[in-house]
Parts: C-alpha cells; structure tokens; sequence
C-alpha cells in the first residue's frame, strides 16, 4: 500500500507544471557614436605610425585617463 502511494506520489509530481516566471524580454542595447573608439581603432590601423601621430597620443591620453577614472584637467591659459 505504502509503495503505490509514493509511485502515485511520484507521477503526479513528475506530470505537474512548473510555473516559470515571465522573463523580460532582452534589450538590445545599440552603442552611440563614440569619438574615442573610433579614435582607438583608427590608431591600430595605423600600425607602427600611430607612435608618431599626435592625435593617436591624445587617444590614448584620454583612454587611459577614462580607464584610470581621471577627470580632464582644465587647459592652462594661453595669454601668459
């Protein structure tokens, strides 16, 4: 009697839904245009180069101040 009960037990258990919550659906998140990646990848296209370019070495100034979490140090004035 005790062994029907437990398989009686069993298959309604096994045949029983289990309620999944609604999951949100996922947003697909579009990245803006930033000035600093395109910066970034010009630089590595330019290889060996991008040593002497002036605008690669501001890129990677700002990249490794955002990575650092630096803020921009105000520009001293010219007129002295």
């Amino acid at each position: 009697m005790f062994v029907a009960i437990a398989i009686t037990a069993t298959a309604i258990e096994m045949s029983r839904k289990e309620d999944v919550p609604a999951q949100a659906p996922a947003r697909l998140v579009l990245p803006g245009r930033d000035a600093l990646r395109e910066g970034q990848r010009r630089c590595q296209q330019l290889g060996q180069k991008a040593a002497d370019d002036a605008e690669c070495l501001r890129v990677w100034a700002e990249t490794r101040d955002r990575f650092l979490g630096r803020t921009r140090a105000p520009a001293a004035p010219e007129g002295r």
